[in-house]
């Protein structure tokens, strides 16, 4: 099972993600960058926004890298250590957020859950574009003013909260139970289709 893990879906490529994400955010984290705003206009954004990116393309690779036959035959449940790689690198991100801040783990989550769901739905191409496109949306469109002219950003905008924000942080967290859930009941109806 190792052999399958290493060789076939090639997890270790998660963890070498979750360095990456780290190193980019340790060097260019605070750069901004130009993102086109849906309505006009430019907004900026912080590097390390884009970040959790890094380890959604990862854990959709190794998704893709199946074998149909071996994998509904084995004996082991491929999806159960599926989804606990996925939960670990989720934990492990959670680690690196104490250095590379709380937000991103957070966002990581709630896009691993947007991946997991449209991957269910539909293949892991769309669940990335999917991803991405969360993301700049929520950068050009999900933005508000308060009174005090201070932005803020709006409520469906889970990745723009604040890190301390606990209603973001609740979201994130039913989201990627759901995400979960999606992902093991797509297996489940794979199973039963043959």
């Amino acid at each position: 099972m190792k052999l399958y893990f290493s060789v076939v879906r090639r997890w270790w490529t998660v963890p070498v993600a979750l360095v990456l994400l780290t190193l980019v955010c340790w060097t260019l984290g605070g750069t901004e960058v130009p993102v086109p705003g849906f309505l006009g206009g430019m907004v900026s954004m912080r590097i390390e926004y884009f970040t959790p990116i890094l380890v959604i393309g990862a854990v959709l690779y190794c998704f893709d890298r199946c074998l149909g036959a071996p994998e509904a035959t084995a004996v082991v449940h491929v999806l159960r250590w599926d989804l606990t790689v996925v939960t670990t690198a989720v934990a492990l991100c959670h680690l690196l957020g104490l250095v590379v801040g709380m937000d991103i783990p957070r966002n990581l989550m709630v896009l691993l859950a947007v991946a997991l769901i449209v991957r269910r739905l539909t293949n892991e191409a769309a669940a990335g574009a999917a991803c991405l496109l969360l993301l700049l949306v929520s950068a050009s469109l999900g933005r508000a003013n308060q009174p005090s002219g201070q932005p803020v950003g709006r409520w469906w905008a889970l990745t723009l909260y604040p890190p301390e924000s606990l209603s973001a942080w609740t979201a994130a967290l039913v989201l990627f139970g759901l995400g979960l859930l999606a992902s093991g009941n797509r297996l489940s109806s794979k199973r039963s289709s043959r």
